[in-house]
Order: structure tokens, then sequence, then C-alpha cells
């Protein structure tokens, strides 16, 4: 594991989008403010934690499917979140031992869970890197201390991006990061869409109460960061009907959260 210094201060007094998310999904790391504005959204919206569920069962499935059927053995986890159950290194070694896993994220929070939680198998390696997915000179240049960027590794964003407004800029960032990777990587990425009149209510709530606000996608949206590579069956959908397993088809529910994973050729 990195260890890195937190950049900024710990602030419990805000609602903080990863200790919600983490209330959502049943974990346990969050405050009483972080209940209140889960609590308050969830009554209002209940639609969130079922796309809070869909976002982590994507992840599991997704890199399931990279290290188990593509031979990926190499992951970078931009915008981690909060260490819960399910995290990328867990589903990657469950499905190849081997495999090696980079978070980043630039939270003091999340590096402080981080630290005590990411823990690896011994054929494998999990490591954290305090940095801005802004600035990617350094953040990749810190990666490349633990990976080896002259072999085939899955980039993930899950869930990250929609903090950002939706600009070329937000596009232009994807592209570099997947510049920097040799041909044979993959994308896999997911983001909330403008999809459900609930998920658009429940993002003005969220924007009045929350210091990090979040910019919905439409569908196309989030289908362009994947311009220019080899996408996966069955392209960027809702994250419920990406690949689900043979017992979910046919109780499966549409989610406002489109993903979808790629292969860099």
């Amino acid at each position: 594991m990195t260890d890195t210094t937190p950049s900024t201060p710990l602030d419990t007094t805000v609602p903080h989008s990863a200790r919600v998310w983490n209330y959502w999904l049943g974990g346990k790391d969050h405050y009483p403010v972080d209940r209140e504005l889960g609590e308050q959204i969830e009554q209002a919206f209940p639609e969130i934690a079922d796309i809070a569920r869909a976002d982590r069962q994507f992840i599991i499935r997704s890199v399931t499917h990279l290290a188990k059927e593509e031979g990926i053995r190499q992951f970078l986890d931009i915008g981690t979140g909060l260490p819960t159950a399910n995290n990328t290194h867990e589903v990657a070694q469950a499905a190849a031992p081997d495999a090696k896993v980079v978070y980043v994220d630039n939270d003091p929070m999340v590096l402080t869970h981080a630290r005590a939680l990411l823990t690896s198998t011994p054929e494998g390696s999990t490591h954290y890197i305090d940095a801005d997915l802004l600035n990617p000179e350094p953040l990749l240049a810190q990666a490349r201390e633990h990976l080896d960027f002259t072999q085939p590794i899955a980039l993930t964003f899950m869930g990250t991006l929609v903090h950002y407004p939706v600009d070329e800029s937000i596009y232009a960032l994807v592209r570099t990061y997947m510049e920097a990777l040799p041909s044979g990587s993959f994308l896999a990425l997911n983001d909330s869409t403008d999809t459900s009149q609930q998920i658009i209510d429940a993002a003005v709530a969220w924007n009045e109460n929350a210091a990090l606000p979040i910019h919905l996608r439409s569908p196309k949206q989030v289908e362009a960061y994947f311009e220019g590579l080899e996408l996966l069956e069955p392209g960027v959908v809702s994250l419920p009907f990406w690949r689900p397993e043979s017992s979910e088809v046919g109780d499966i529910r549409e989610a406002a959260q489109y993903g979808g994973v790629a292969r860099k050729p």
C-alpha cells in the first residue's frame, strides 16, 4: 500500500458523496450528516438505492469478465470511493489471484480507510495513490511504479466522472489516460444518467445539500467516452442489462446508471 499524506483535512460536518454512497450500500463508514441526507434522498427517491446496487453489481460483473475472460491482470481504478464489499481488488483477485490493482483518489477520508482495508492476495498486489484525476501525468507516473505499462491494463471510472460537468475537456481527459495504455487495454466506465425523472429530481436535491455536485449524462454522452475503442457486447446500456447473470434474467429493472466496457485496438 502506498502511504501518502492526505492533501485536505477531513470534514464531517458536510455530507460527502462517498459516505452517502456507502450508506446506501449498507456500509458502516458514514456520519450522521451523511445518513440524514442519504435517508432524505432515498425516502423521496427510492430508485437511488437501486442505482448504488446496480453500480456495485456492474463492478463485479465487468471486473470478473476482464480478469477471467480477457486475461487482464492489471487494474487502474480512478476515483475509487470508500472501500466496501466487493471492491475491485477483491473481485479481480477472486478471479485471478495474481492480479495487481492500483486505486486512485484524492480524498483524505478514502485514504484513511484504504490504508486499513485494501489488502491483497499473496500472489497479487493492491496499492493506493493519493492523486487528482484532473492532473493525469503525475498520477500516471505514480501508477507506473506499480503497474507494467507495456502490458494491458483495465482502466475503470465507476460513477466518478458524474461529479464533473459534461464538456469536451472531460472526454479529452479520458482519452489522455487511454492513450497512455498499451493496445489490448480496456476502459470500464459508468455514470448516472438523465433517464429517470426521479433521478433528475434526486440530483437537484443532492446539489442543494452536498458540497460536491453531480452532473447527469444522457446515454449518448456516456457512450461518447468510448469513442475510438471497441465496445464489448451489449454496448453502453443500463447497468443491470450489462451481461446479467442467468439467475437475474426476467427479473431485471432498468436503472438510471449507464455504462460499458471497451477494448483499445
